[in-house]
């Protein structure tokens, strides 16, 4: 006979975490704050599409964000030369946010004069992919030197965004990407998945990107 308790505490965690990215989400919508949680592995080029995305849609939306890592600031003082509002919030070895750790950045970052808030989420494609941020929108990047089988490998970061942004195509001669056959993969996980190439060094396809956020900040501030 067993004399201890198993608990299954994966499960709590995670129904707990959806309980309150929810009331995130109700929050934001009666304040009319549209977040995007913005997910990739290391070197994708997170930071430059961010600062590309700033560029493209700073004179129409007040934007805000926050800078998720285990330990560094270096996002931050590179986000804060665009001269949008910007918080860094240190995850203390924790490789991914939750909703809790969402609305404490989004509480100190303040989002009263904030319409576009982004979470640029810790760098890697496991465990941001399990928590819910609470967020409206998941994006996630994809470059090209990371090949286009990710797909098969991280299904379930691909399955939960909403677009998926293939960074660096100025490099594609240089790589075997085959960016019609990721397409491929990408569909049969989330058939609903939009897919933008982009290059975040050279501006192409940002124009899509930004297009894209506009149309979903203007449908969720009007639904």
């Amino acid at each position: 006979m067993e004399g201890f308790k198993v608990l299954e505490i994966k499960k709590s965690v995670f129904e707990n975490n959806d309980r309150e990215a929810d009331i995130l989400r109700q929050q934001l919508k009666k304040d009319k704050v549209f977040l995007l949680n913005l997910m990739s592995s290391p070197g994708s080029g997170k930071t430059t599409t961010l600062r590309r995305t700033i560029e493209a849609l700073k004179d129409e939306f007040r934007i805000g964000v926050m800078e998720a890592d285990i330990d560094s600031d270096v996002d931050a003082a590179t986000i804060e030369k665009t001269g949008v509002k910007v918080i860094q919030l240190h995850t203390g070895g924790m490789c991914h946010l939750d909703a809790g750790m969402t609305k404490q950045g989004l509480d100190g970052m303040g989002v009263e004069d904030v319409d576009f808030a982004i979470l640029e989420n810790v760098g890697n494609l496991v465990c941001p992919a399990e928590f819910d941020t609470g967020s409206v929108k998941n994006a996630m990047i994809l470059s090209v030197p990371e090949g286009h089988d990710k797909p098969l490998k991280y299904p379930l970061m691909f399955s939960i965004c909403d677009v998926l942004l293939i960074n660096k195509i100025d490099v594609l001669p240089y790589f075997d990407f085959d960016v019609e056959e990721c397409k491929k993969y990408v569909k049969k996980l989330n058939p609903n998945m939009k897919v933008i190439p982009i290059s975040a060094r050279t501006g192409e396809g940002i124009e899509e990107w930004a297009d894209w956020l506009r149309t979903e900040i203007k449908a969720w501030n009007e639904g």
